[in-house]
């Protein structure tokens, strides 16, 4: 449990390689992670060729982890082997939708977590990169993923060449609810929100950008609502493309 108390996000690596035994191991411990009957709608797409890694590293706005990093992890919603298998023995599958798609994404991100955890505690650091779904099309393509499969999550994996600081968390008492949803006044906002608004670095963030509020940083320059609907346009399409919706 420590491990996980004092984890940190890892973007710089070491050049010391990675045991192959030791990944395949972590991928197999990783996958005994729950999955939706016993399926394992999911496949994982190892990276680790100079060429490959440099290939997708535009994908992911060509953050420096990419091609740096020993091993990149694209973790994927598969119905295709389900289904292949399905139809092997005489079976009708009915998995291409968005209610199957969604269980396989879940499948997904618990093996991906669960080998995050693993690796960690091996001594290595991972970072999650939260590009995969802005340009999935160009993943698909570049990893020659084929229909019924989606990209749904990339992990950058190493050994750590930094100890950041770790980031902070929202008060336990601001995510977890207690039956039943409890609706949040704008006095429990404020007091969920204060830490992360007090820190100084969130305050030089909002300084340095021009901003009256922490929260406008999000809204008008990371997560914006014209960036929200084209990379949703572009989801909704690869998810057609590949037959998932």
């Amino acid at each position: 449990m420590d491990s996980i108390k004092n984890r940190r996000t890892i973007r710089r690596y070491s050049s010391r390689a990675i045991d192959p035994q030791l990944l395949d191991d972590m991928l197999g411990t990783a996958c005994r992670a729950s999955t939706m009957g016993g399926m394992q709608l999911y496949s994982i797409i190892v990276t680790e060729d100079a060429d490959m890694k440099a290939k997708l590293a535009p994908m992911h706005f060509n953050q420096p982890m990419v091609t740096q990093a020993p091993i990149v992890l694209t973790f994927c919603a598969d119905l295709n082997r389900a289904t292949h298998w399905c139809k092997l023995n005489r079976a009708t599958p009915g998995f291409d939708n968005f209610e199957m798609f969604f269980n396989a994404t879940i499948d997904a991100l618990l093996v991906a977590q669960t080998f995050c955890t693993i690796a960690e505690e091996n001594g290595l650091g991972i970072c999650y990169l939260g590009t995969t779904t802005y340009e999935p099309g160009q993943i698909v393509q570049t990893l020659h993923l084929p229909r019924l499969v989606m990209p749904v999550a990339t992990v950058t994996v190493g050994y750590p060449d930094e100890c950041p600081a770790q980031t902070d968390r929202l008060p336990l008492d601001g995510v977890v609810h207690r039956e039943t949803y409890k609706q949040y006044s704008d006095e429990d906002i404020r007091r969920i929100y204060a830490l992360k608004e007090s820190l100084p670095e969130n305050r030089e963030f909002v300084s340095i950008n021009h901003k009256e509020t922490l929260a406008q940083v999000f809204t008008d320059l990371r997560y914006t609502k014209s960036d929200n609907e084209a990379f949703s346009a572009k989801l909704i399409a690869t998810l057609r493309q590949q037959g998932l919706i």
